[in-house]
């Protein structure tokens, strides 16, 4: 028998920061009825993670609502604590296959989609907000419909490489970072460049692209200021706890 890693401690501020996630994206308008996941590794090999039960509207959840689930211990899919069926798909094989990708957030945020929806999904770098993604998309352009096997979570692992955001064509948008905080800001930042690339686009005027080196040297200059997306994200959560102090469970 092939002795697996001990799992590391799934301390409340992990659970308290992806519960933060889920409800600060419906409040940016992110959220989609009662669909879409957000998930957590746990285990330092990725195989043991934090998930949100299937259809739990995301302005409701609360620390002790997520699943802690084991891709060697498959959940009753017909249980009242089941996950999402695509989102065991596809969470459960990305956190096996890329242990690297500690947080896994998937929506489908209004411009992030829009831009996935065109024929060149490219997230061009016209400004400091897009070239902050220079060479770190990758971009699956091969719809399926519902991501619900692990197939489909097999291609996607295949799609997203050594990148950290996938754009899913015609679908929406992953975003995968070492913390809840980091990947979060990822998906903020993100869908604030995709608004910028598709409102340009709008005017049907020339699109003035950076050169590839400049867009590099913007995007290595983006990691002097990686500490901002822990501070952004701690104020975030002041807002939960002043208007709505039972957020933490």
């Amino acid at each position: 028998m092939t002795n697996r890693p001990e799992p590391v401690t799934n301390p409340p501020a992990l659970r308290q920061d992806l519960a933060a996630a889920f409800r600060l994206c419906h409040r940016f308008g992110w959220s989609e009825s009662v669909g879409n996941h957000f998930s957590a590794a746990i285990s330092d090999d990725g195989r043991r993670f934090l998930l949100n039960r299937r259809w739990q509207h995301f302005a409701t959840i609360k620390p002790g609502d997520l699943l802690e689930l084991d891709v060697d211990a498959p959940p009753d899919m017909d249980g009242p604590d089941a996950p999402d069926r695509s989102a065991w798909a596809v969470h459960g094989t990305l956190h096996r296959e890329a242990p690297q990708a500690r947080v896994v957030l998937h929506c489908h945020s209004p411009y992030a989609t829009a831009l996935a929806c065109l024929k060149n999904p490219t997230l061009l770098p016209i400004d400091n907000n897009t070239a902050r993604f220079f060479g770190r998309v990758g971009y699956d352009l091969e719809f399926g419909g519902i991501s619900d096997s692990e197939a489909e979570g097999a291609h996607l692992v295949k799609a997203l490489g050594d990148k950290s955001v996938l754009v899913m064509g015609n679908h929406g948008v992953t975003i995968t970072g070492e913390s809840v905080a980091n990947a979060f800001e990822d998906l903020y930042f993100f869908e604030k460049a995709a608004q910028t690339l598709i409102l340009a686009r709008s005017t049907g005027q020339p699109i003035s692209i950076l050169d590839d080196a400049i867009a590099m040297n913007t995007a290595e200059g983006w990691r002097a200021y990686r500490g901002m997306g822990v501070r952004h994200f701690d104020y975030l959560k002041s807002t939960l706890d002043r208007e709505e102090p039972d957020w933490r469970g």
